[in-house]
């Protein structure tokens, strides 16, 4: 055996340590399952737009000057579609008839116009009653406020007796 001892000049090689490489967490397929799921929740899913909403009675009300305000009023008809009255009350000598939705709203439009110019009426007032579809009230609601001079809109919910 021989004692032989490495030259000064001469050093044994370094062995390389073993380096880690940063990973990323690979998220694709954890996306797509994402996506997945949200259109079978979409697809599965059971939308009723006819589904009734019971909302509670209100406990507060407001109070609404009759004399200043101009009043349509909705009635119940079929398969949900409202029946409009330019007036206080339903009488038949004030319903505004006509099959086409757009022609129903330019003659409300109309009567609010003519109400402004005649008096001294500054709001409008929706009476609308219970089971009336709230697409109806939007709907008549848009066409009685075409008219600038509209300050305020009011909607109320006839009580069921």
């Amino acid at each position: 055996m021989s004692d032989k001892k490495p030259a000064a000049g001469l050093l044994e090689p370094l062995i390389r340590s073993k380096t880690f490489e940063e990973t990323e967490m690979e998220i694709t397929s954890m996306i797509d399952l994402t996506f997945l799921l949200l259109i079978f929740f979409l697809v599965a899913g059971k939308m009723d737009p006819a589904a009734a909403i019971k909302l509670p009675p209100a406990r507060y009300g407001m109070p609404v000057v009759e004399k200043s305000s101009i009043i349509v009023t909705l009635a119940a008809g079929d398969e949900g579609k409202a029946i409009v009255y330019c007036g206080n009350g339903i009488v038949d000598d004030t319903r505004v008839s006509g099959a086409d939705l757009g022609d129903q709203e330019e003659r409300v439009a109309n009567y609010v116009e003519q109400e402004f110019r005649a008096g001294a009426k500054e709001n409008v007032l929706i009476k609308a009653a219970a089971g009336i579809k709230t697409r109806e009230v939007t709907r008549i609601a848009k066409a009685a406020t075409r008219n600038e001079s509209v300050q305020q809109l009011y909607v109320a919910v006839t009580e069921v007796k």
